[in-house]
């Protein structure tokens, strides 16, 4: 399976059209598989006085409402258009996260987007959820501060949405109807990847719980990947190795640059490496079948031992303990057949150091 790396610009572009492009750049040289922005207008998805969450304000220093931050954050939609071309012409897959009605609908409609990111703190926007759903894309769900029932209520609405026509009335019955279905799981398992995350920046290392990926992906049968917070590139290495599907990781060209989630981004040095890391331990995965390798048959018989005498002995003489060991090569008998040659008359002459003939 190979593990799908998004780049997550996020808005670490600071409104800069220019910046924008030069995240595409870092995202495309570091070996990324796609790049994600994100797509919103302020004023559709904030009220005026909404508080800036914690962090935001630690890393930005300034002590302001979210309107006022996330206005500065916006990309026009022209912008949108000329980044997916960009990435495009590098042979890249553009991304970005919607987080109102018209930005989404701009996403599907204007843009093409074939697939399509629930962030965590839409999760239990039942309405906004379902307008995903009804767009037949692809989901990418992300599950940050969510329990086991609200992801199953967040996919009921899925399922119900990509399996009933939009004349069929919503219902929190009808979600739990359509998750229950034959076709309703047919479609999350067509649609749905389900990404582990700790909606924190950064998050602490205690609470990553990454074993919670593989919960998800036990508890719902379909294909879960991780979403990172932690600082620097071990957590996502790791997740890999515990087999997620997909990565995601912010990332910035400067952690010094103002805005809320700079700080918590990895720079162009440090996402390269962990793509790098990350395609490393998705290679050492392989099969899951233990069998010799192709690099390991050659040492076989320089690493393993055969049946050798111990001190030297004359045919017909019995083999016993004292005379009967196991050395180095392993080209020789097999050390298996010891016990079956105990007690048992050599059939030649051998010498001290010399492998038993079979």
């Amino acid at each position: 399976m190979i593990v799908k790396i998004i780049a997550e610009a996020g808005v670490n572009h600071n409104g800069s059209k220019e910046l924008a492009f030069k995240l595409v750049d870092a995202a495309h040289a570091a070996g990324a598989d796609i790049v994600k922005f994100q797509t919103f207008k302020a004023k559709k998805l904030v009220t005026q006085d909404a508080q800036q969450a914690e962090y935001q304000t630690r890393n930005t220093g300034v002590a302001e409402s979210q309107f006022a931050m996330l206005s500065r954050l916006e990309l026009s939609y022209a912008t949108h258009h000329e980044l997916v071309a960009y990435c495009q012409k590098l042979g890249m897959e553009f991304l970005s996260t919607a987080f109102d009605q018209d930005s989404l609908d701009f996403l599907v409609k204007n843009l093409g987007l074939k697939t399509l990111k629930i962030p965590s703190g839409e999760l239990t926007n039942a309405p906004f959820v379902l307008q995903h759903a009804h767009t037949g894309c692809d989901l990418i769900v992300s599950t940050g501060m969510a329990s086991l029932a609200e992801v199953e209520a967040a996919l009921g609405v899925i399922a119900f949405g990509l399996t009933q026509p939009l004349s069929t009335a919503p219902s929190e019955e009808a979600f739990a109807r359509a998750y229950a279905s034959v076709a309703g799981q047919a479609a999350l398992k067509t649609h749905v990847t389900l990404l582990h995350c700790t909606t924190e920046y950064p998050a602490p290392l205690a609470e990553v719980n990454l074993r919670a990926m593989q919960t998800l992906a036990t508890a719902f049968g379909l294909t879960a990947g991780y979403s990172d917070h932690t600082a620097g590139i071990t957590i996502p290495i790791a997740a890999t190795a515990m087999g997620a599907s997909l990565i995601e990781k912010h990332f910035t060209l400067n952690k010094t640059l103002p805005g809320p989630d700079h700080q918590a981004s990895l720079e162009p040095d440090e996402l390269k490496s962990m793509v790098q890391a990350i395609r490393d331990v998705e290679l050492s995965l392989g099969s899951g079948i233990k069998s010799p390798q192709p690099s390991e048959i050659k040492n076989k018989a320089i690493a393993r031992k055969s049946l050798v005498v111990a001190k030297a002995i004359q045919a017909g003489e019995i083999f016993t303990e004292d005379n009967l060991t196991t050395k180095r090569p392993g080209d020789g008998l097999s050390p298996y057949q010891y016990w079956s040659l105990l007690g048992k008359p050599a059939l030649q002459d051998y010498a001290e150091g010399e492998l038993i003939n079979g």
